[in-house]
């Protein structure tokens, strides 16, 4: 995979962010009501902020109860909202106002919407009555203009303890080790291990060494584990840039996996994968200064994994090793649908079809069997897991087929008819269209009537 993800609308980006603070909860089977109601509302005393948003709220108990019940019912689709009944219709902006609320942006970027909106309306520049302060966020946010949010104050330190959840495959740590630098030729390359580990087991469901460390590698690494063993009920990452990308987000939001990050300046809360990295280090990367190649490097973590970490007992589980507490054959794996995967990884883009009815997509040239797309605006998606891609188009609730174009093949062949939808011989008008601009114009000119009604005749 080489393309992110995004979401394929607002709803679902909604739909996603509500996930996030329900999500752990969701997963949790056999509550009573009592301790539903008291973690409800630990929940809800905590802090979040909205997308866009310029500052955190509270969400009450009601609330996340009927996100919590509504997503248990119908899944990711019941948290998206349901659209607005004006959408699409004009907003009380001005091109003149639009201006001014740009250039108020530009000027000061740290001054917040309600300020702006009742600076605006003191003034008498601008009805507040009209125009809310959603609809300038929006502005803003559609001009890439967001506040520049003010510096917070760094949290207190609190008390560590020492803790692990209560089964496999409950949550995944992931996180990037930097090796050493190796040497081939007269190239220098870096060295970054990136693994993924069980917190209940310590055993480490997936590894890969590469020489970058984007987000791309995770998401790689990441769907190699889901195949391989399932898929965890929450994700626990770094706060750094490789893991706060769209795509693992929304990844993670369809195929019901909490997103969790550890807050920044707080290493202390990543012991586990950290304890993982030191043992890896002191057995396996001090001694491979002589190695040439990623590949080299790979086996040999590879091995030292399936032949020594995993069976060599562990102090964090009580002596245990993490084969004999990761593997049992009792433990249920919540397979991951090849199709479910492969949806949860479609990426959609908006392009424009060119006359000749083709779209460019990932550096190739596409073709439309619809000629009067021709000019027009459309969604093109494919599945990110699929190589080659497959990609379709999507235009007003439908979907149509796109082929690479055989320019060829298109040599000889015959054009196909630019009808638009329903335009078919079936449903025109069996009276032909009179339109005669220049012979409208004679008959005007000596007095001639220029058109008789067919029903005239009746």
């Amino acid at each position: 995979m080489t393309t992110s993800i995004e979401a394929r609308d607002r709803a679902e980006e909604v739909a996603i962010f509500r996930h996030g603070i329900i999500g752990a909860l969701a997963t949790r089977d056999g509550l009573t009501h009592g301790e539903l109601a008291e973690a409800l509302r630990r929940i809800a005393e905590e802090c979040h902020r909205p997308l866009d948003a310029e500052r955190t709220r509270h969400f009450s108990v009601a609330t996340l109860e009927r996100w919590l019940y509504a997503y248990k019912k119908g899944g990711l689709e019941a948290l998206r909202p349901s659209g607005r009944s004006d959408r699409g219709r004009g907003r009380e902006l001005g091109a003149e106002l639009r201006t001014l609320l740009l250039d108020i942006r530009r000027e000061f970027p740290t001054a917040s919407v309600p300020l702006i909106l009742m600076t605006l309306a003191a003034d008498g520049r601008l009805d507040s009555s009209k125009v809310s302060a959603a609809t300038i966020r929006r502005l803003f946010r559609q001009e890439g203009l967001q506040r520049v949010a003010a510096k917070k104050e760094a949290l207190g330190q609190k008390t560590r303890l020492r803790w692990q959840t209560l089964r496999p495959d409950a949550l995944w740590h992931g996180d990037v080790c930097h090796g050493p630098t190796l040497v081939v030729g007269e190239r220098r390359l870096p060295v970054r291990v990136h693994a993924l580990m069980d917190d209940h087991a310590r055993y480490v469901v997936a590894l890969r060494v590469a020489s970058t460390e984007r987000e791309q590698d995770m998401l790689d690494l990441f769907v190699a584990a889901l195949r391989t063993h399932g898929k965890p009920d929450a994700l626990y990452l770094d706060n750094g840039s490789t893991y706060r990308g769209e795509t693992l987000r929304l990844l993670c939001g369809r195929l019901g996996i909490s997103l969790l990050h550890a807050k920044p300046y707080d290493p202390e809360a990543r012991g586990k994968m950290e304890r993982f990295w030191l043992t890896m280090r002191r057995q396996v990367l001090d001694y491979c200064d002589g190695l040439t190649s990623l590949h080299e490097l790979q086996v040999r973590l590879l091995a030292w994994l399936d032949t020594h970490y995993h069976r060599a007992p562990h102090g964090g589980l009580m002596g245990k090793m993490p084969s004999g507490v990761y593997l049992p054959e009792a433990r249920e794996i919540e397979r991951v649908d090849e199709a479910v995967l492969k949806k949860a990884l479609i990426v959609t883009e908006t392009r424009r079809v060119r006359r000749d009815t083709t779209v460019s997509i990932e550096g190739r040239t596409y073709e439309l069997d619809r000629g009067w797309l021709a000019g027009r605006r459309i969604d093109v998606a494919w599945s990110a897991l699929e190589d080659p891609i497959a990609p379709w188009a999507e235009h007003e609730g439908k979907r149509y087929e796109l082929h690479l174009v055989d320019a060829e093949r298109n040599a000889s062949r015959k054009r196909p008819p630019r009808n638009a939808p329903g335009d078919t011989p079936e449903t025109k008008s069996e009276h032909p269209v009179v339109f005669d601009p220049p012979k409208a114009l004679l008959d005007r000119a000596v007095g001639r009537r220029s058109f008789k009604d067919p029903e005239d005749d009746n």
